[in-house]
This record gives C-alpha cells, structure tokens and sequence, in this order.
C-alpha cells in the first residue's frame, strides 16, 4: 500500500535534487517517490537512476522529453498508485519528522475507513539571500485535524491561498476532476490547486511545517524580473483559471469555495495587470484591456466584482499620470498582503 505518490519534476536539477529526495526517504515502502526527469541536460538523469537503483522499492524514475513543468506534473500523475499525491519541486524540500505525523495520520484515516479528499498543511518560506523563513499557515481558516466540508471553513487572510505546497489531494479527486495541465507553460501550479476544488467533499488541515519553499534564486519564475518576461505564459493560465472560474462546475459551487475561487482569480488578474502596467508598452497596454475584455464578455456579474469589489479592479485604472501613480500604489499594496514575490 502506497499512502503518498510524491512527485518530484526535475529539470537541470544536478545542484539540489539529493537534498529533495533525501527528505523524502521513509524507513518504510509506505510512499513511492516519482522522479520526473524532464529532459535534463545535467546529471539530473544520473542522480535520479541511483536513488532508483538505491530504494527500486520506493523510487520511480520517468525520462521524457522537455514539456516543462506542467507536462512533469502530468507524467507523474499518470503513473501514480498512491492513495494521495503531493508534487514537490526539486529544488525544495520536507520537514522528515512532520512527514512521519503525516504518514500517521493518513495510515489511521485508512484503517478506519475516512476519506478526507484534501489535506492542507503549512509551508515555510525559504528566503536565499535574506536567511530568513516565514512560516504560512492555515489556524484561522480550518480547526487543526478536524474534517470539514467547504460550508464549515473560515475565512481566507488576505495573504493567505491554497497552493501547491500547502495541499495535498486524493489522488482520484485530482483524475476526477481532469487537470491537465498545459506544456511549456509557467505559473501552472495555480491551474493544479484551483481546478480539484470544486471536486473536493471533504478537508482536514493538519498544523504541519511540512513544506520548505526554497525563494530567492534569479532564474526562478516568481522572481519578478523573470515574470515580466513571461507575461505571456502569466496571462495564459489567469485566462485558464478564468475559464474554470465561468463553469457550471464552479458558478454551483458551496459559497464559501465560490468566493475564495473568485479571490483567486482576482489575485490571478492583480498579478497579470501589474506586470503589464510595469511593462508599459503600448502591447502591453492592449493586453491588459484585451484581458478585462475577456472577464467582461465571459461574464457581466464576474466583471463587475472583480472591477469594482476586489484590489484587481485598481489595477485598470484610466492611463495617465494619476492612474498610473494610484495603479502601482496597488501594486505594492498588492505585494505586502498578497506575498507573490
């Protein structure tokens, strides 16, 4: 029995990839580790052959052609056999002794018989440069081991969201709900978190540091210099999780998923719209309008919600001076609640 699948995607990961891998390791077979080698052109491949020679128990390794990370995370959840799936990246890393509270509890919620469709945990920022860790977690949002429905959370802090490293799904809700993800894309781990949601029944938050989110590297894609190049691939998946957002699916879901989806994507539209505006091309611009286009003609309610009740509506100010100068007080308003980089 194979309560987790930890997928690990992998990409010119030669520098980090042990240090991940190694907090995976269990004293028991009670996981597998799917190492997704996307086509590295290091000694990814290398390393990833040992560790699968090492533990041929535990440890399975795919070699693939590159399709960037929403392809990896694609590849292993098709291989999967775990009751449970959690991607972790390569370059970050869990806490070993809060895994093994994890394995605990998943082990006893078996034996009983409990399903519980999404676990959500804490994660910890790893800051790179300023050797600092800032802990993100979830106390004001669910009672801690407690298994809920959607219409028995509290609400979200303003700089709080469910991401890829504080959860952890079925891994038949994340089938069910049909997440593909798309290939040679950025920012898709956001399409990965929103689009099970609607698929989820049940949730219990466990107060685990288990996630260590290693930030600060310049190549990284949140890093902002690096997402202003890759506008295009932001503005991609914003209109992704916009589509979701407009389905039956999500338009009937429980009130309280309904309005954290819509947060969601307003944080999706604040992100797009700042860079754009930082950007300030005359395409740039046009992007911008073409995106609140797009909210207006998909959905007359949703654009005036997000317009004129939520931050991203400050963030399509009129150009000029003043808008300008309001639009990236935003911004930086924006950033301090939000954390996106």
């Amino acid at each position: 029995m194979k309560y987790i699948s930890f997928v690990v995607p992998s990409y010119n990961s030669q520098d980090y990839l042990e240090r991940c891998v190694d907090t995976l390791i269990p004293d028991n077979t009670d996981i597998e580790i799917i190492i997704v080698n996307d086509g590295s052109t290091d000694r990814t491949a290398e390393i990833a052959d040992a560790y699968k020679e090492k533990y041929p128990d535990t440890v399975r390794v795919i070699h693939k052609k590159n399709g960037g990370h929403g392809s990896a995370v694609n590849a292993g959840l098709a291989a999967a056999r775990g009751e449970y799936l959690k991607v972790v990246d390569s370059d970050d890393w869990l806490d070993d002794k809060e895994l093994v509270k994890l394995l605990d509890q998943l082990k006893k919620w078996h034996t009983s018989g409990t399903r519980v469709d999404l676990v959500m945990f804490n994660y910890l920022y790893d800051h790179l440069f300023e050797h600092k860790t800032k802990e993100m977690a979830y106390r004001n949002v669910f009672k801690e081991g407690e298994i809920v429905d959607w219409d028995h959370i509290g609400n979200f802090a303003p700089s709080q969201y469910i991401i890829m490293h504080s959860t952890m799904f079925r891994t038949d809700v994340l089938r069910e709900s049909g997440v593909v993800l798309p290939e040679h894309t950025f920012y898709v781990d956001n399409i990965f978190t929103h689009q099970p949601l609607s698929y989820v029944k049940t949730i219990c938050y466990l107060d685990l540091n288990l996630y260590h989110y290693f930030i600060g590297r310049e190549d990284q894609s949140v890093n902002e210099k690096v997402l202003m190049k890759r506008i295009d691939q932001q503005i991609r998946v914003t209109k992704m999780i916009l589509d979701r957002v407009t389905t039956e699916q999500e338009r009937n879901a429980p009130k309280k998923l309904r309005k954290y989806l819509v947060r969601n994507l307003s944080i999706m539209m604040t992100i797009s719209c700042i860079h754009l505006l930082m950007i300030n091309t005359p395409d740039a611009m046009e992007k911008r309008k073409d995106l609140w286009d797009t909210v207006k003609e998909r959905d007359q309610k949703l654009y005036r919600k997000l317009r004129y009740r939520t931050l991203s509506g400050g963030t399509y100010l009129p150009l000029g001076r003043v808008g300008d100068k309001a639009t990236m007080g935003g911004y930086k308003l924006a950033q301090s609640i939000y954390k996106f980089n």
